[in-house]
């Protein structure tokens, strides 16, 4: 590590080394590698490498070389709506490119889990509990965050922190990030966050000094091709019009979607196809129904039964973020169908334009006639307030 009572004398004449690595921080505050270790290990002729000034340092022994990588040379392209690209974007986190920071944001948090795990699996062993660090929620202490950043890993070639909504990659004050830039070669970051604000001091140094990826909720297509890669991995498939209707029954949720598509896969058993028969019998259509009623009884002002409809969610295992996402979900597909009605479109059109079965759309028109266009927006509005004020620990205002 470069201090100036290691390596000694003694040691070096019984090694002999050919090449030497000096692991420590640039500009650490331990002023490492001291200049008598440095004049020691020039005595002997053998060639030094320094991560302070060369960044990560990997030995390939079959070629007997040594590689210099660069710091923070390592790129991930964004999930970006493109799920084909999903099983690509995870192999790259094998890479031997690591950046110091991540900052992964934004709506798919199936995808941002799945990443976060492939990061952790390339960086750390499964029990390593002295190089992993996890930090959740509004209480993570920045100072101790900080000075664990600074540390060198522990018998590893890195020290991982993940800060899971802690609210950091949000909204940081200069004396955190000033901390962070004295974090060691060998440590890697990362910040999970459900938005971000791009004009922040947080942001802009994690996106330069780091890499930003925008996991953004992908569209019936993209969810579609993923699907599909899932099926012809258990050896089965569904047609395009069974996959409508599942994608329909089910919403977009990746993890919801995985979860039903698992248990279908087990229900059919050896047979190849999955059919819409087997949708109607198995697959949580009643949540969709139960999401489509609600909204009626919201219109109506029958609070006892949006209440009641709500705990019967809960009783088939809804999450209340999940309840929430769906309501988001039908509030937005009643606002393209109110304006798709108002350009005059019949309902084959509309079900044509939606990629909904005719008689959804005939069902989604006829609610859609119950709400006016902001009302829809106030809603939409009022369930991302709710989202964030459950995340956030506050107290839920009663909403209107």
């Amino acid at each position: 590590m470069g201090q100036k009572n290691s390596t000694s004398n003694e040691f070096l004449q019984k090694v002999q080394p050919k090449q030497t690595v000096i692991s420590c921080g640039k500009q650490n505050r331990y002023g490492h590698p001291h200049l008598e270790t440095i004049h020691r290990l020039q005595t002997y002729h053998t060639k030094i490498y320094r991560t302070d000034r060369s960044g990560a340092i990997i030995f390939f022994s079959k070629e007997e070389m040594v590689e210099n990588l660069p710091k923070k040379r390592y790129t991930i392209k964004s999930y970006r709506k493109r799920c084909k690209e999903y099983e690509e974007n995870i192999r790259r986190y094998q890479d031997k490119y690591i950046r110091t920071f991540y900052l992964f944001y934004g709506e798919e948090k199936y995808m941002i889990s799945q990443m976060k795990n492939q990061l952790k699996k390339a960086l750390v062993s499964e029990d390593d509990t002295m190089n992993y660090s996890y930090f959740e929620g509004k209480r993570a202490d920045a100072i101790e965050i900080v000075e664990l950043a600074k540390t060198l890993p522990f018998f590893s070639d890195h020290r991982f922190l993940i800060l899971d909504e802690t609210g950091l990659g949000k909204k940081s004050d200069d004396t955190f990030i000033e901390g962070l830039k004295e974090a060691s070669d060998t440590s890697v970051v990362l910040f999970i966050e459900d938005s971000v604000d791009k004009r922040s001091k947080i942001y802009k140094f994690l996106s330069k000094e780091g890499h930003a990826v925008c996991f953004e909720s992908a569209g019936d297509k993209e969810l579609s091709r993923w699907l599909a890669s899932l099926l012809k991995k258990e050896g089965k498939q569904m047609s395009s019009a069974t996959m409508r209707s599942f994608l329909y029954r089910c919403g977009s949720d990746m993890y919801t979607l995985k979860n039903e598509l698992e248990k279908l896969i087990s229900y059919v058993g050896e047979r190849e196809e999955i059919t819409i028969r087997d949708l109607e019998e198995l697959t949580s259509s009643q949540t969709t129904n139960q999401i489509f009623v609600m909204l009626e009884a919201i219109a109506r002002k029958q609070r006892e039964k949006v209440l009641t409809l709500y705990y019967d969610l809960i009783e088939l295992k809804e999450s209340p973020f999940g309840i929430l996402a769906l309501l988001v979900r039908q509030c937005n597909q009643l606002l393209q169908v109110k304006d798709l009605d108002c350009l005059g479109k019949s309902n084959g059109m509309i079900a044509k334009q939606m990629k909904v079965p005719a008689f959804v759309a005939g069902k989604l028109k006829d609610q859609a006639k119950m709400f006016s266009m902001d009302t829809l927006r106030d809603m939409i509005e009022a369930c991302a307030k709710t989202d964030e004020s459950i995340k956030t620990g506050r107290s839920v205002t009663e909403l209107g």
